[in-house]
């Protein structure tokens, strides 16, 4: 049997075992149900993608699974990971994760006690005002604001104004005349009045004049007591007097710069070409706002994928203890279908070139001898990884440099992508005739963000050939957005 016979026999093995321990750790029945559907209608789901998370209070609980036209309003399917209790008046709203983040669904469960949402019924969905809207809200404040300046800048002259209201005085004087013409015996009562009460006063004069005079005592002994608090008070009362007299003279000094037109408040009242700068400022702010608006959205289409990983190769034929190596990697994604994969590599064949040396040699006789040494170096260094590729379903197609070498690879995805075989095959070129570099792949997600990952690394190549382990810390498009959005300068 050959050798490759042999290889590809224990690699079936090993993933199969892989597959094995995988199914039974984490209880996974593909012929199985894929967890509970829910249906929701929204009047719009712009900016919103399929696999988008589903949360309940935060927490993940699903993701959209299609989303179509139901009449003229958007559908959209939920596939809950687990069974999830919906009581009679849940619903659901687009949100954001932070202010770079992706949409997501957020579903609002209804009041305790109530009783669960009937099978198939669809639940009504909450959509947040767009970008657009709020621009346009804000296109109306400034509108408002050009009609205000219009009704202070069409007020007639002030000295017009004043002589109407000192003609309504005049109005107002005459009326007075005329009442109290007309009332002159309900003055005359009046007087008589105050006369009584004039009579009333003188004989209570000297009693009030006791009771006056017996009150200032107690007011000269309450003073004396407490004369030092009294001066304090009077001091605090001078000092800010004075405060205040330098405010006022502030105040008139600002004034007068207005109304003379200097200043910036004046220039803004008084000249119309800073009216015209401040108009042609808030369009410009308009203008930028929407070019923000349509960056971010440019920046909102970029999936991106970070992820940095360690491996251990146990028997790679390069020492007696094996060797390790370590990885970083980034995959973005700016179409369904397409997407680009880069990476730097440190693997512990590092970068392997071939040194040729020639010696040359005299005899005794004096004939010359020449010798040529041709000698392997390897140098430690990261590797380049740069790669394009193509998803044909659960299919990932890749080219490019792999390793700082030409190659190509396939990826397969199973169970929502948490599971992937891939197979590589690059540097065709090899030192010493040695066959293509293969590598076979397994990594499985244990979470959203670790993964661990194993396989068999070059098995056409006897020197080299050998098992590898590893486990990596991956961080997702939403993950990156949010940790961005949160970032306060």
């Amino acid at each position: 049997m050959s050798q490759a016979i042999k290889v590809g026999i224990f690699v079936s093995i090993c993933l199969a075992v892989l597959a094995v321990l995988i199914f039974k750790v984490e209880d996974l029945d593909i012929f199985g149900d894929q967890g509970q559907r829910v249906e929701v209608l929204f009047d719009s789901v712009a900016g919103l993608n399929d696999k988008a998370p589903v949360r309940v209070a935060g927490v993940r609980v699903g993701t959209v699974e299609a989303i179509g036209l139901e009449g003229r309003r958007a559908r959209v399917t939920l596939l809950l990971e687990t069974d999830l209790e919906l009581p009679s008046g849940s619903s659901a709203r687009i949100a954001n994760a932070g202010i770079l983040g992706d949409k997501y669904i957020e579903l609002e469960p209804g009041p305790a006690g109530a009783p669960p949402i009937a099978e198939g019924q669809m639940l009504e969905g909450v959509t947040p005002v767009t970008f657009d809207q709020a621009l346009e809200r804000f296109d109306a404040l400034g509108q408002s604001l050009q009609q205000i300046t219009g009704d202070v800048s069409a007020q007639g002259d002030l000295g017009t104004t004043i002589r109407r209201l000192l003609d309504n005085l005049e109005a107002t004087s005459a009326d007075i005349r005329s009442l109290v013409a007309t009332n002159r015996d309900q003055v005359g009562a009046t007087v008589d009045n105050f006369e009584r009460f004039s009579d009333n006063l003188a004989r209570e004069l000297p009693r009030l004049t006791d009771q006056l005079a017996d009150l200032l005592g107690r007011v000269d002994s309450v003073v004396a007591e407490n004369r030092e608090d009294f001066q304090g008070s009077l001091e605090n009362i001078r000092r800010v007097s004075g405060e205040l007299e330098t405010t006022v003279d502030n105040l008139n000094k600002i004034s007068s710069q207005i109304e003379s037109g200097e200043g910036t408040l004046g220039k803004l009242i008084f000249d119309d070409q800073a009216h015209d700068s401040l108009v042609g400022t808030l369009g410009a702010v308009e203008k930028g706002i929407g070019d923000l608006g349509e960056t971010l959205g440019r920046v909102q289409k970029i999936e991106m994928d970070l992820a940095l990983e360690a491996i251990t190769l146990p028997d790679a034929g390069l020492d007696d203890d094996g060797e390790g190596g370590a990885a970083f990697r980034l995959r973005l994604a700016n179409h369904p279908k397409r997407f680009y994969s880069l990476g730097l590599v440190n693997t512990p064949q590092g970068k392997i070139s071939e040194e040729t040396r020639t010696i040359t040699t005299t005899l005794p006789d004096g004939s010359v001898e020449v010798t040529t040494i041709r000698e392997e170096k390897r140098e430690d260094e990261f590797t380049l990884t740069a790669q394009l590729g193509y998803s044909l379903g659960n299919f990932d197609l890749r080219g490019g440099l792999i390793e700082s070498s030409g190659g190509a690879g396939v990826d397969w995805h199973l169970f929502d992508r948490r599971l992937r075989f891939s197979i590589e095959a690059f540097d065709f070129s090899r030192t010493d005739d040695l066959d293509p570099h293969l590598r076979f792949t397994t990594r499985f997600k244990l979470s959203d963000n670790i993964y661990l990952l194993g396989g068999y690394d070059d098995p056409l190549a006897d020197e080299y050939e050998s098992l590898f382990l590893g486990a990596g810390v991956t961080w997702r498009d939403e993950d990156l957005k949010y940790l961005l959005g949160s970032v306060r300068f």
